[in-house]
């Protein structure tokens, strides 16, 4: 059994420390009040079992924490008294500096939550211990000083979360819809350099990457592009080919018609549209940016967004070429073709696409084949959206995610009163634990909703200190977001703040835990007809505070199932030390994301979309759901199935299946979780390859995929998915 020290670090249970911290403690009273050897012994043979029965590494402080419950429960209360005060005064040396042990950590490479913290981060690479370091010092100014105690406290509570506060120090925001089309069309400017509109489609793909690197420098959240806006560069380029075969083949003197120009040009443009999206695929995948990771971008494959007829086809070129692209997969560095992670694929089901018959059809089983092998595209059903995405003017609208799952809420441009979402973006998160109100409640319904208020109430405070925290930022902070089109076009020197009101764009409540919540409360499932009332009560009641924030500031706050990757595991444990362990509620090491259906629920994949449908519409600042499948790539007519559903009562959702390779025997079944030293590890079923250096595993966490392993608690999740196919 491994526990977690205070640094982070991960060392071997030692009961030994503990029966001789209680045995100081103990040599410290008076003979009469002192325990006995044996009884110092049950205690830590206590403590022991308690931790075995977590199922995950504890830290030191719950250690301590159940040390002291027992030494109490023995009626050693002189004992306690001096163990607690020992505990307070290294507490208070250790307050005196908090960072310096979690630095040292993360150079030595041995902070084990800074290793699960990002999966697709590796933490033994220089720039992302330069990011994590970095972090280590934003967290700790942040704690101290800019944050009210209250809410710092909240959140090393696990009450509420509050994102990224090793990014908080400065003004920076979450996540963005890049408009590539403005800095395409009418230029840019990247590192001091301007970067004029491209004469073809290669320039115009070379471009966007460069595009997407400085954006994800400049925020620390997901970010999203429309291959719509690269699709004009492929006429530029045929047009280009065409004038250069026509000279090529004037200047020998060969008699050709214009069909064979145009026949030869064709061949070329595919060629060039090849090449181009293999710049994308490879730049996005290769590229580090200063946090140490590939961009987090999503690419959105929307033929509705083209302008004319010719377009659409070019862009219908486009996507069959991407998608072509990433069900080849990547060379891992045995040359082994793998998963990437990134960039993540957006494809909209319409109505030229989604049946057989239809214009589109033979792309969109295209998708269906790179989604059986390579879990993506994703997808967003158009339908759906122009359903449920009305803006003021009473229009539909279809639009791409910001990242994983964050949605932009429908805006109109007050100056031209036309819809506008590239360009727009969040500024931060704050999310509330569900089960944490649910339990400090102990089942009273009045308790619950006033508990649910107080609670409410200090996440709005978390998101106005978000707010705050952005206002007042230069232009010059981030001039490739803020002055040369990403975001807008302001001047040098100019404030952002037009931008944080009015809806330009928003600022998100998270929620996590539904399931636990409403189970706790009615003791059912929120799929059970009896208790999906009151978890809708819930979800109306979240949107209820967001409207009333939202008048009050100007400030268009919106609900956001989160996505949440380390979190559960930390909510989980935070909920293990508050209440306990409470069956089927704080029993696992993690919380259920957002509104999804638990996944050790057994239901089947439409069941499961048509029920989270519901929940995905009470969650306009971002929703995704999933389905479980198995290796589909044998059954695309299923998956094929599954999308038409999609298309027809869901805004977004995807399908999760696996996708490994163990580099020491060549297995590319499924690498399988085993528990170990009562440690959840990965383990290759063929050959027993345990080194997670020399595999490659790629799952789906919260709506994109990871590739660098996660905490114990999302390896269990993981471990105890339900396949829903």
């Amino acid at each position: 059994m491994k526990i977690i020290k205070r640094n982070g670090s991960e060392v071997v249970f030692d009961i030994t420390k503990i029966i001789m911290a209680i045995s100081k403690a103990n040599d410290t009273v008076t003979e009469a009040d002192r325990m006995t050897p044996v009884q110092i012994q049950r205690i830590a043979q206590s403590v022991e079992l308690q931790c075995q029965k977590m199922n995950r590494a504890p830290t030191v402080e719950e250690i301590q924490d159940m040390v002291e419950h027992h030494i109490m429960a023995h009626g050693a209360f002189e004992v306690a008294k001096n163990y607690i005060t020992y505990r307070y005064t290294r507490s208070l040396v250790r307050k005196s500096n908090t960072t310096d042990d979690k630095i040292l950590s993360l150079i030595e490479c041995n902070n084990e939550e800074a290793k699960q913290e990002n999966s697709n981060k590796n933490p033994v690479v220089n720039s992302t211990q330069r990011d994590y370091m970095a972090g280590e010092v934003s967290r700790d100014i942040t704690n101290r000083i800019l944050l009210p105690q209250d809410i710092v406290e909240a959140h090393n509570e696990g009450i509420i979360h509050f994102h990224d506060t090793d990014y908080y120090a400065q003004h920076m925001h979450n996540c963005d819809l890049v408009n590539l089309e403005d800095m395409l069309q009418n230029g840019t400017v990247i590192t001091g350099t301007l970067i004029e509109k491209p004469h073809s489609f290669a320039t115009a793909c070379n471009i966007a990457t460069q595009i997407v690197a400085q954006v994800a420098s400049n925020q620390y959240g997901g970010q999203s592009i429309s291959l719509t806006h690269l699709a004009p560069f492929v006429e530029v380029s045929r047009q280009k080919l065409r004038q250069n075969v026509r000279e090529e083949l004037s200047g020998i003197g060969a008699p050709v018609t214009d069909e064979q120009i145009n026949a030869i040009a064709e061949k070329r443009l595919r060629e060039e549209i090849r090449r181009g999206v293999q710049t994308i695929q490879y730049q996005v995948v290769t590229l580090l940016t200063t946090n140490g990771q590939a961009p987090f971008v999503t690419v959105f494959m929307y033929l509705g967004e083209a302008r004319s007829e010719r377009e659409r086809d070019d862009l219908a070129l486009i996507i069959e070429e991407v998608l072509l692209q990433r069900y080849e997969g990547v060379k891992n560095e045995k040359g082994v073709w793998v998963t990437p992670a990134f960039p993540k694929l957006i494809y909209v089901l319409e109505e030229d696409n989604v049946r057989e018959g239809t214009k589109y059809w033979e792309l969109t089983k295209l998708a269906a084949k790179c989604t059986a092998k390579r879990m993506v595209p994703d997808y967003i059903s158009e339908k759906k959206m122009l359903e449920l995405k009305v803006d003021k003017n009473g229009e539909g609208h279809c639009y791409t995610c910001m990242g994983c799952r964050s949605f932009l809420t429908p805006y109109v441009d007050p100056e031209t009163n036309q819809p506008k979402y590239y360009g727009r973006f969040n500024q931060g998160v704050v999310t509330i634990n569900l089960p944490d109100v649910a339990l400090s409640s102990g089942g009273n319904i009045e308790k619950f909703w006033r508990i649910l208020d107080e609670r409410l109430e200090l996440c709005h405070r978390a998101l106005m200190c978000r707010h705050e925290r952005l206002k007042g930022t230069l232009s010059d902070a981030a001039p490739i977001l803020w002055q040369y089109g990403a975001c807008a076009r302001l001047k040098k020197g100019e404030p952002i703040d037009k931008l944080l009101y009015g809806g330009y764009s928003t600022i998100s409540l998270g929620y996590a835990g539904l399931y636990e919540c409403v189970k706790y409360m009615t003791g059912k499932s929120h799929t059970d007809p009896s208790a999906t009332p009151f978890a809708l009560e819930i979800m109306d009641k979240l949107n209820a505070a967001c409207r009333g924030w939202k008048a009050q500031h100007n400030i268009d706050f919106s609900l956001y199932g989160t996505p949440l990757e380390s979190t559960p595991y930390t909510f989980a444990k935070s909920l293990q030390k508050r209440f306990g362990i409470v069956e089927g509620i704080t029993d696992k090491g993690y919380i259920t994301n957002s509104y999804h259906v638990h996944v050790t629920e057994p239901i089947d994949a439409f069941a499961k979309l048509a029920f989270e449908a519901q929940f995905q519409h009470l969650s306009p600042g971002g929703a995704i759901s999933y389905v479980e499948v198995p290796d589909m790539q044998n059954n695309l007519d299923a998956v094929l199935s599954v999308m038409q559903f999609i298309y027809d009562n869901i805004i977004y959702a995807e399908l999760n299946t696996k996708s490994d390779y163990c580099q020491c025997c060549g297995w590319d079944g499924e690498i399988q979780i085993v528990e170990e030293d009562g440690k959840l590890i990965w383990k290759c079923p063929q050959c027993g390859n345990t080194d997670q250096d020399k595999m490659n595993v790629a799952r789906r966490t919260c709506g994109y995929i990871g590739t660098q392993f996660w905490n114990q608690g999302r390896t269990q999740e993981i471990q105890d998915r339900v396949l829903h196919l």
